[in-house]
Order: structure tokens, then sequence, then C-alpha cells
């Protein structure tokens, strides 16, 4: 009876040992993003994984522009399997409205730039707006489709997400259906 007490007593501690710490179970948490200060037009980074992640909020044109420059992405249908389903149409999002992008471009890891203004730029003199990536000159649409003949290889990944009210964005979570 006192070595099963004893084998239990030490076995505790080692099978709890095996359970994730604290800090470990935090930063794989969800996020919550207050979306109601986001205004058309502009961008705000959450932090999600120790990750940086790109919510834009799209206007009306941004939207309408997507089509235009479709002949020179290398993906524009998102059908590279590491996206998920939801992003496999032309604006990537559950709602058109709003882009939901891990900021990390797939070359090397940088961390595209964003350049919205639809102008001619020294990288693009066709620029329709999106991201550009300082480190090797990879270009993204404002949905984070990557064109064809840069470095990175596959479009900007969309995480998880869900939405808990039309002003609230969970990152780190999928609706069960």
């Amino acid at each position: 009876m006192v070595g099963a007490g004893g084998v239990a007593g030490a076995a505790i501690p080692f099978l709890v040992s095996w359970q994730p710490s604290a800090l470990a179970r935090a930063s794989g948490a969800p996020v919550s993003v207050d979306l109601t200060k986001l205004e058309p037009g502009t961008m705000l980074v959450a932090e999600w994984r120790g990750q940086p992640v790109f919510v834009i909020r799209q206007t009306e044109s941004s939207l309408g522009g997507l089509e235009k420059h479709r002949d020179r992405l290398a993906d524009p249908d998102s059908e590279q399997p590491d996206q998920p389903e939801y992003a496999r149409n032309s604006q990537r999002s559950l709602k058109p409205e709003f882009t939901v992008l891990v900021g990390i471009c797939t070359h090397l890891g940088c961390s595209p730039k964003p350049f919205f203004e639809v102008q001619p730029e020294p990288f693009d003199a066709q620029w329709q707006g999106g991201f550009f990536c300082p480190c090797h000159g990879s270009t993204f649409d404002m949905v984070g489709r990557v064109y064809a003949g840069v470095p990175a290889p596959t479009n900007l990944k969309v995480p998880p997400h869900r939405y808990l009210s039309d002003d609230v964005l969970v990152i780190g979570e999928e609706d069960a259906a």
C-alpha cells in the first residue's frame, strides 16, 4: 500500500511536467481585435503567436480593383493548400470589407510594408496598391496575393479567424461550421 502511494506521488509531478507552461498556452491564445476604430482604407497590426497580423478595412475602390491585375498574380484564387477554405475567393476573406493576413513575407520572413495608394512606385510602374517587401522585392496586392516573378513563392497567409460580432474579430479561432 505504501509502495503504491509512493509511485502515485512520484507519477503526478512527472505527468504534470508534460503539460505546457502558462506562457506556452498564452502564446497560442486567440486575440480579440476591436474593429470600430478601423476606417476604410486603413490598417491595424495585431500580434498573434508573436507574429504581426495585418487587419485591413478595404474601400469599395480597392475591392473593385482586385480583378484589374489578376493576370499578373501567381495564385489569384489562393489554390495553394496552406490557405484556409474561406480564403479561396477574390477577397480572400470571410467578410469582403476586412482582410486578415499574417504580416510575414512567404519568401524569407521579412515584414512587407503597406503601399495602399494606386500610383506608380519605383518597384512597379503599374502599382494598384498592396504590400512591398523591402528585403528582396516581393509584391502582394491589397488582399495579400503574390505577384508572379517575385521571390515570394506564395500568397501571404490568412490566419484562422472568426467574427464575434460586426465589431469584434478573433484571430486564432475558426467557427466550428
